[in-house]
């Protein structure tokens, strides 16, 4: 299995176990001619609201030696992400994951904080070990 597929699947089982269903593996963004896919689409039914969180999930691995560099495609990417699926599918909510040690390590450092604030990243932190979401932030 490549190296940027090794978090897809604790991902997509941390979301289950977690009341999401998944809807879209890969999810499908089409805008203007241009196709492009996240990793993962899912609905969560929210019964006081009868209707269905929607959202979209980009798996991120950080598994490179520059963590910078991979922020930097990870933010570019999650613009482009957001903007198209702001002008298509609006109601879908869209989340960087990432893990655990990645976030502890990289994600807490004032700068990385500042550039998730200033981006307006929504992160789901999870745990691949044991398959679970540690914490959501938006």
């Amino acid at each position: 299995m490549p190296r940027y597929d090794i978090y897809h699947e604790p991902v997509k089982q941390a979301l289950i176990k977690d009341g999401w269903v998944v809807t879209d593996d890969p999810f499908l963004i089409e805008y203007k001619g241009m196709k492009l896919y996240a990793d993962l689409g899912a609905e969560k039914p929210i019964a006081a609201e009868k209707e269905d969180r929607q959202i979209v999930v980009e798996v991120k691995v950080f598994g490179s030696a520059s963590p910078v560099s991979e922020l930097q495609k990870a933010v570019g990417q999650y613009g482009i992400y957001r903007m198209f699926l702001e002008r298509v599918n609006p109601e879908r909510e869209l989340f960087l994951a990432i893990a655990q040690d990645i976030y502890q390590d990289f994600f807490v450092e004032p700068a990385v904080q500042d550039i998730v604030s200033e981006y307006k990243i929504h992160l789901i932190v999870f745990d691949p070990d044991i398959q679970e979401i540690v914490e959501w932030i938006r």
